[in-house]
């Protein structure tokens, strides 16, 4: 008689993948971007963090829960409260159900599936991947020259600030171990956009985690609308040197 992988405890059973992915008003992206997901393997699961989308995303993320069940799943909170507060939720879901390796990644398409594998092939050997348009074969596809410097002098700029050598602070493709978001203490971070990427990414490197930046390709949106404000610009600017001085003066978070 042969024995199932669950059956037999000498065979090695991959950890399961949980990709968390936030959404507001993105019906027109969200179905491609989960099967795409989906497509990479059984491994895989999804779990759409849906700020009440009024365009219907969330009834989307229930049908792909249908077909595919227990590899999809809609976490569906009450208002929009920004990327920021969308990822804690649904990493701490995550975690509370056991995830060994989080995902997390645009709805908008921006970030290909087909890179996350080799981010996730990365993930076996660090504790926190990170997907880089900045670094040697990644690249910025579709932006007007305008967003593309914003996003370029903002990582530049807070890697000065906080002395890390991450090329792109403000992406939000990475992978991490459940180790490492266990530590960097979830519930304090208040920051959104662009400083929530930063700020857990520089929370898991003073906690010693171990980095590896890897090559991808960013895509612009094709359709739906960025969620880019000028209040997370500004933001931006200010909490890179909050960071620093809390650092500085080894404060708690």
């Amino acid at each position: 008689m042969t024995l199932s992988r669950d059956e037999d405890p000498s065979i090695a059973v991959p950890p399961l993948i949980t990709v968390v992915i936030p959404t507001y008003n993105e019906r027109e992206n969200i179905g491609s971007i989960v099967r795409d997901v989906l497509a990479l393997g059984n491994r895989y699961r999804v779990l759409v963090v849906d700020d009440s989308s009024p365009d219907g995303t969330g009834a989307i993320v229930n049908d792909l829960a249908g077909i595919h069940p227990g590899r999809v799943e809609l976490l569906s909170r009450l208002r929009k409260e920004g990327i920021g507060r969308a990822y804690i939720a649904g990493f701490q879901h995550a975690l509370r159900h056991g995830a060994q390796f989080i995902v997390q990644m645009d709805a908008d398409s921006s970030h290909q599936p087909s890179d996350l594998a080799r981010l996730v092939d990365a993930s076996e050997t660090f504790d926190l991947v990170l997907g880089s348009r900045y670094v040697d074969g990644g690249a910025t596809l579709g932006w007007p020259w305008r967003r593309k410097l914003i996003s370029r002098a903002g990582g530049i700029y807070a890697g000065l600030i906080l002395g890390v050598p991450i090329k792109d602070l403000t992406g939000g493709f990475k992978v991490w171990r459940r180790e490492v978001l266990e530590q960097i203490e979830l519930d304090s971070i208040r920051s959104d956009g662009y400083c929530f990427q930063i700020e857990t990414t520089f929370r898991a490197i003073r906690r010693n985690a171990s980095c590896k930046q890897v090559p991808i390709t960013f895509v612009d949106r094709v359709a739906g609308k960025s969620k880019l404000s000028r209040r997370i610009v500004i933001e931006a600017i200010f909490i890179p040197w909050n960071l620093r001085f809390r650092q500085l003066l080894n404060r708690p978070w």
